[in-house]
């Protein structure tokens, strides 16, 4: 089975999938986990109140303490770095070690999962990562293969 990095590259490479990530992190979901609930359903594993929990333990204080500051940062420089090209060489090491960050996150993500069975079942990691149903949600279901 394919690692949940590549995995998640591959998804995001795909028609439209970059931007509904977008507009998801900015309605405040967790792309990293929308991601390895992708990668999880693909493998059909079930979406258990318990993994559930294990996931956002591990994401969370990652996103918040190690990703959300990097991206603050970078969003802050934006308007700046236009008019400075040392600001923005420095912005895009940001954005390179932002992208690092999150694949320390994926890689963490999947040593936790990947011990977890394929079991049959209808679970829609989706939903319950993300809460509420997008458009932005429905594109990134549809291009990761999910009914």
């Amino acid at each position: 089975m394919q690692d949940l990095w590549n995995f998640a590259l591959e998804l995001y490479a795909r028609p439209g999938v970059e931007q509904a990530c977008l507009q998801l992190q900015e309605a405040g979901s967790d792309v990293c986990l929308l991601l390895t609930g992708a990668w999880l359903q693909k493998r059909g594993v079930r979406c258990l109140d318990e993994r559930l929990a294990a996931l956002r333990e591990l994401a969370g204080p990652w996103q918040r303490d190690v990703v959300a500051p990097l991206r603050q940062t970078r969003h802050q420089w934006r308007s700046a770095a236009r008019e400075d090209a040392e600001l923005d060489a420095l912005r895009e090491q940001l954005k390179r070690l932002e992208l690092q960050a999150e694949r320390v996150l994926l890689e963490r993500l999947q040593a936790l999962a990947e011990k977890w069975p394929e079991e049959a079942g209808e679970d829609d990691w989706f939903a319950r990562l993300a809460g509420k149903s997008s458009a932005a949600l429905q594109m990134l279901r549809g291009a990761a293969g999910s009914p």
